[in-house]
């Protein structure tokens, strides 16, 4: 997959996750999940310094499950999803699935529970890059251009309409 010049800007602004441990790894998992929020805070500070937000998410108290919204703007109009994940067991080596429930059998580019399909493009790249690349990496080099590249076409077709 080709990035477009702003998101491999946004990217190389992101820091680096180094430490290599999943939720059952303990102690590790509480400095990585430091890491994590490192790396989102900062990417949230690029999308806003951007004038380009485009998602809010929290996470539960040991930070396993995420939930929130994500949004694409398409011919001035916003249209916006609830975003959910999970951090799997054998995390970072397993990438996250990110789901976006309201859009599960809209698209054949989605898994059942609308999980999007990231296994061309960006699980290689994943891949590459453990235990460098955390949920800010998956967020902007994963759901952003897939966002980008799914929502126009589903609206042109009729099957997502905008609420309001």
């Amino acid at each position: 997959m080709a990035y477009d010049e702003r998101t491999k800007a946004d990217v190389q602004k992101i820091p680096l996750l180094t430490v290599k441990a999943g939720p059952r790894d303990g102690e590790a998992w509480v400095e990585r999940l430091k890491e994590e929020l490192a790396a989102l805070i900062k990417y949230v500070q690029i999308t806003k310094d951007n004038d380009h937000e485009w998602f809010k998410i929290e996470s539960n108290e040991d930070g396993t499950k995420w939930t929130g919204t994500c949004w694409y703007v398409h011919n001035l109009l916003k249209y916006e999803f609830k975003l959910q994940f999970e951090i799997p067991a054998g995390y970072p080596a397993v990438p996250i699935e990110l789901e976006l429930p309201e859009l599960d059998g809209k698209t054949p580019k989605m898994y059942r529970g609308g999980k999007i399909c990231l296994d061309i493009h960006f699980a290689p790249l994943w891949r590459n890059n453990v235990p460098k690349f955390g949920i800010a990496h998956a967020l902007s080099l994963a759901l952003g251009p897939w966002l980008a590249a799914e929502i126009p076409y589903l609206i042109d077709n009729g099957v997502v309409k905008h609420e309001g």
